[in-house]
């Protein structure tokens, strides 16, 4: 795959410093393209860009982030437009994508069945919220919560102000506190009053932001 005009020591730098990123990748990859069979082809084209400009990456950074930039920038040229006109969703890939990188290891369930049901519950929710956010909030939700990159790094990554990245994630937390808010009272997880005063903060909030936006602008 990695057939450029490298040299071996070149690729074994690269392949030494980048492989350990492959599951990191993959999991934003699916949560972004929503779909097995892309999130590898994304995958597969990030490491093949990073791996013919790898001259250009400065040793001593951060690898990772400078992965997850050539990643973001190749989904949303290449891949975004798929991804908005895809009318179904591999089942499996959402499976995939839960098994790999929110649930728990088989001895931990084993171990406390009970407990490992209602956190795979959750965990499920969690991500089908996050699938439900608008791209540009669900990016850097990604980059942030699951990924744990800084603002900073987020915003070097996306190549927007810092100010953007915690605007956005802002609103996309807010987003899924409301979208898990509602799976929680679907599932039977809360009820009556607590409920619904917890939605009460939720549009509370909501309200102020509305109102600092009004007065700012």
């Amino acid at each position: 795959m990695l057939d450029f005009k490298h040299t071996d020591r070149t690729r074994r730098e690269f392949e030494s410093l980048s492989l350990d990123h492959l599951d990191a990748l993959y999991s934003a990859g699916l949560r972004l393209t929503k779909n097995e069979r892309d999130a590898e082809d994304l995958v597969q084209d990030t490491f093949l860009r990073a791996f013919r400009f790898f001259d250009k990456f400065e040793r001593g950074t951060n690898m990772k982030a400078w992965l997850f930039k050539i990643l973001t920038n190749t989904f949303i040229n290449k891949y975004r437009r798929r991804v908005k006109e895809r009318t179904v969703v591999e089942g499996a890939a959402r499976e995939a994508g839960n098994e790999r990188f929110v649930t728990r290891e088989p001895t931990e369930s084993s171990a406390d069945p009970e407990q490992y049901f209602f956190d795979k519950l959750l965990s499920d929710d969690v991500i089908r919220s996050i699938d439900q956010l608008p791209i540009d909030f669900r990016l850097v939700v990604i980059l942030a919560d699951l990924q744990e990159f800084s603002y900073k790094e987020i915003a070097e990554i996306l190549d927007c102000p810092v100010g953007t990245v915690m605007s956005r994630l802002y609103r996309g937390r807010k987003l899924l506190q409301k979208n898990l808010l509602e799976y929680a009272v679907a599932s039977g997880v809360l009820h009556g009053k607590q409920a619904l005063e917890l939605g009460a903060v939720v549009e509370e909030e909501e309200a102020v932001e509305v109102l600092e936006f009004k007065r700012r602008a």
